[in-house]
């Protein structure tokens, strides 16, 4: 069973300590109702973060994501996508936006008609070199961290706070900052959503050499939700039922089932973490058909209700070290305290 305070300065948190992102800020969108721009699917991993007013992301395959002032989100894998101000508002191809609606020297774009305003910062990242190449595939295709007084979204409040001063700002040189920022707010939130990856055992040090189980492994952290047996998976990879659950067990320490349940509970911890949905929506998500499922399964793998897990992961801060923000305009030194002790004191942005 893994406690959330085991072995808390181990390899894997260092690790953790360390993710590092580097954004690059396409534009901050000034738009009017009615607007809509769609982006196309790419490699490169994409986020949006609202400043002002609320839209509605949409991914091509169809998950929808409601989104307010204040709200991240990230699409790890550059998944296909179009961001509105409303369900059905018309949308047209963000490239074409850009070449008709050319961006100022701070890269700031003015779209839309002439209704409700709604801000945002889009941009693209990827994660420093040094970090495993699948740390991402932890991720959903979709991570959303919700805006609100509580959880995460308080102990990223100071940066959120200059990136809004930025923009109401005009000053020059915005666009570096936005950059700067953006990096620090997206490693945050990436560092807070893969703790659950951490606590369940998931955060591999070194690739898998073995292409089969390398894609069983993908499979089951792509799809979680999907009802996998050992004998679909081995047909799958091309590997008989039992030469498959003996190399996937050499390889990844568990059986394919057991690893597939760890995915799903750390998926479900990254949503307690970062987000406010209810129970039944995460068990949705993850694969089970309960609550009451998901919680067994949650307090036999963490030791803790999935309650308890998201009211103590919103009492700790959220640690943000000096080398990621240089921007000149915050720094915060706040560390954040082993799991299980109370903060008193959220991180705060010195100017």
């Amino acid at each position: 069973m893994h406690r959330l305070n085991e072995h808390p300065r181990d390899a894997v948190s260092e690790l953790l300590r360390g993710v590092k992102v580097h954004s690059t800020v396409y534009c901050l969108s000034d738009l009017r109702a009615p607007w809509g721009f769609h982006v196309e699917d790419s490699a490169v991993a994409k986020f949006h973060l609202v400043l002002e007013g609320s839209c509605v992301l949409a991914l091509d395959g169809g998950e929808q994501v409601d989104l307010g002032c204040g709200d991240l989100v990230l699409l790890p894998t550059g998944t296909g996508h179009a961001v509105r101000d409303r369900p059905g508002s018309r949308i047209r191809d963000l490239e074409r936006i850009l070449t008709d609606h050319p961006l100022d020297g701070d890269a700031r774009l003015s779209f839309g008609g002439r209704g409700r305003r709604t801000r945002l910062v889009c941009g693209g990242f990827q994660l420093a070199d040094a970090l495993p190449s699948g740390l991402l595939a932890l991720l959903p295709t979709v991570v959303s961290l919700d805006a609100g007084p509580g959880g995460l979204g308080r102990w990223l409040q100071p940066l959120f706070e200059l990136l809004r001063e930025e923009a109401d700002g005009r000053q020059p040189g915005a666009a570096a900052v936005f950059t700067k920022l953006a990096d620090v707010f997206l490693a945050q939130a990436l560092r807070s959503y893969l703790l659950g990856a951490q606590d369940a055992g998931l955060v591999q040090l070194a690739p898998l050499r073995d292409p089969a189980i390398a894609q069983a492994v993908h499979l089951l952290r792509s799809r979680p939700d999907k009802s996998w047996t050992v004998g679909d998976l081995a047909r799958t990879v091309g590997l008989s039922r039992t030469l498959f659950t003996a190399r996937f067990r050499e390889l990844v320490g568990d059986s394919p089932i057991r690893y597939l349940t760890k995915v799903r509970l750390s998926r479900a911890a990254g949503y307690l973490t970062t987000t406010d949905h209810n129970l039944a929506t995460i068990a949705r998500r993850t694969g089970y058909d309960s609550e009451a499922a998901l919680s067994k399964a949650f307090k036999r793998e963490y030791g803790t209700s999935p309650g308890g897990y998201r009211r103590l992961r919103a009492a700790q801060p959220i640690a943000i070290d000096g080398d990621d923000h240089d921007a000149g305009r915050g720094d915060t030194g706040a560390q954040t305290p082993p799991a299980g002790r109370r903060s008193t004191r959220p991180a705060r942005a010195r100017t």
